[in-house]
């Protein structure tokens, strides 16, 4: 079957089996190898996608079910004008260790973010509650998240820049 879905802004059309994962999509068909694929049963989360603004276990989607959506990897939330700032929160706050999880945890910070920039603690853990890190113990990565909430002037720049106005 044919899919046609917006990956990363960029519309893409493709042939494949109705039962072809969107994971599987993302990375073998369009190589785009930062999302990760852990346990094959939707538990760990580190194959978080954004599906219209919102976070999704690519390895519970079908890609024909993603069809006619938007979908974001974590390919897109570096711009030519730098890097988002959960990204940077990630950095400044050591909010990784092995980097399996984090593709999946930052798309999930950014959709809370894009809906309530300024969370709680607690309004973060429960954000990433359906996602597992095995190395950190979460405390960098909810420092780097309120980070990115405390900081988001790059993420306006980029984006009044984009949009043609100034910042």
């Amino acid at each position: 079957m044919q899919v046609t879905i917006d990956v990363n802004g960029e519309e893409r059309t493709a042939e494949v089996e109705p039962r072809h994962l969107l994971v599987r999509f993302l990375r073998e068909d369009l190589g785009l190898t930062g999302t990760h694929w852990g346990c094959d049963t939707s538990n760990c989360g580190t194959c978080v996608v954004l599906m219209d603004g919102e976070p999704v276990k690519s390895c519970t989607v079908l890609a024909a079910m993603a069809s006619g959506h938007q979908v974001r990897t974590v390919e897109s939330l570096e711009t030519a004008d730098g890097l988002d700032p959960v990204q940077q929160g990630f950095i400044e706050k050591h909010g990784l260790q092995c980097g399996f999880c984090t593709p999946g945890m930052m798309l999930t910070a950014r959709a809370l973010l894009d809906r309530n920039p300024d969370p709680s603690e607690q309004e973060i853990r429960e954000a990433i509650s359906g996602q597992l890190c095995r190395c950190t113990g979460y405390l960098n990565i909810i420092r780097a998240i309120q980070w990115a909430a405390q900081h988001p002037a790059q993420r306006a720049s980029a984006l009044a820049q984009s949009a043609g106005s100034e910042p």
